[in-house]
């Protein structure tokens, strides 16, 4: 699994803590992760909703599995992502949250509140959140006597979430263009879609938003 850590910029100081945390728990399970930022010396800022269609780019060409983001209260970057085609994103603020995520709802991407009831000690909730959601297998169900209608469930959400938001590339010529050149101008995130992407629809269209 490919798993892209980024946040909007309202908490580019977490960056390092937040990738670090991802890199701890999902590569004790043979994980790659791709820092993304936005990090802390970067000038530029993103709006959380800047990041979501970001996030959605990387999952929609194929470039990554699974994104690990946030903003101060987490909500406003599950909300955005959750909008957007091809993304179930969960709000994730304690372990709990993380594992139930993980095993029954199986989305491809998680919000964590770095800025709200961040204080003293708040790194180790975040570890051991990240630890939670990366524990076991997704999908696999909880409790496990209920396993098989949890995945039926799951699976239907994810019908209606396909059925409801379509496509990305239909999305996109319906957008402010200026919002979405906003977005997709982040030559790291560019340059990665456009090397590793896999939908090569996508990256034709997305390659006019250079020109």
């Amino acid at each position: 699994m490919k798993i892209a850590v980024i946040q909007a910029s309202s908490q580019k100081e977490k960056n390092p803590l937040l990738y670090e945390s991802v890199k701890y728990a999902a590569g004790r399970q043979g994980y790659e992760v791709i820092n993304f930022g936005i990090f802390p010396d970067e000038t530029e800022t993103y709006s959380y909703v800047e990041v979501s269609l970001q996030i959605c780019l990387l999952l929609e060409s194929g470039s990554v599995d699974f994104a690990v983001t946030g903003c101060s209260s987490g909500q406003g970057m599950m909300l955005a992502c959750s909008s957007l085609p091809g993304v179930l994103c969960g709000y994730i603020q304690s372990p709990a949250d993380a594992y139930l995520f993980g095993r029954i709802n199986d989305g491809n991407a998680v919000s964590y509140p770095l800025g709200v009831n961040f204080g003293w000690a708040a790194e180790i909730n975040l570890k051991s959140t990240m630890e939670a959601l990366f524990r076991e297998p997704f999908g696999c169900g909880y409790p496990k006597e209920e396993a098989a209608r949890k995945q039926r469930d799951t699976a239907v959400l994810k019908k209606i979430s396909c059925l409801s938001k379509g496509t990305l590339a239909e999305l996109l010529p319906k957008l402010d263009q200026e919002f979405v050149r906003s977005a997709w101008k982040r030559e790291l995130v560019c340059e990665y879609v456009i090397k590793n992407g896999t939908d090569h629809e996508l990256l034709e269209l997305l390659k006019r938003f250079r020109e």
